[in-house]
């Protein structure tokens, strides 16, 4: 199944991602990633979604998104036109034998170490999904003790907004 992303722009009112991830339930897709926040205006939030599906799926759950009375617009946000950032905590056990191994990884790959003890090291890094799962990958020769990231933030490029579509 092809992975894909929509941007939902919705009404900042309680209730309203769960009515929202409710119709994803309801279609049987699963959510890969979800991020949520507050846009530049605070009567609106952003709701961004990757799932797994084909085409046909994917159109009539778009279309079933319209039909929610908080949905303000859905845009299909295609990996060529839109920037995505998704950011990585990584606990990894700080072994002195692998210590400088995992040192140059992170660096490597732009990582940041953002807490350091005898016991472990945290790495911050900020990247697209795919470098974020490489880097993963690598840790894995480490210990890895714990693993947080978020969801991927999309934006599409030049001065197409989800706002625009609609309006607003």
């Amino acid at each position: 199944m092809k992975k894909f992303t929509v941007a939902i722009l919705v009404n900042n009112q309680f209730g309203v991602l769960n009515r929202v991830t409710s119709m994803f339930r309801r279609r049987q897709f699963n959510i890969t990633s979800l991020t949520v926040s507050e846009t530049e205006s605070e009567a609106f939030s952003r709701i961004t979604v990757q799932s797994e599906g084909d085409e046909v799926k994917k159109e009539q759950l778009i279309n079933q998104l319209y039909k929610l009375p908080d949905v303000c617009s859905v845009a299909e946000l295609e990996e060529q036109d839109t920037v995505s950032r998704e950011l990585l905590l990584i606990k990894v056990r700080n072994d002195p034998a692998v210590r400088g191994d995992i040192r140059s990884a992170s660096d490597a790959y732009e990582g940041k170490v953002v807490d350091y003890t005898k016991e472990s090291i945290m790495i911050q890094m900020v990247g697209d999904s795919r470098k974020i799962d490489n880097f993963i990958n690598l840790m894995r020769d480490f210990e890895i003790l714990e693993i947080c990231r978020t969801g991927i933030v999309t934006l599409q490029r030049g001065s197409t907004t989800i706002r625009r579509v609609t309006n607003l």
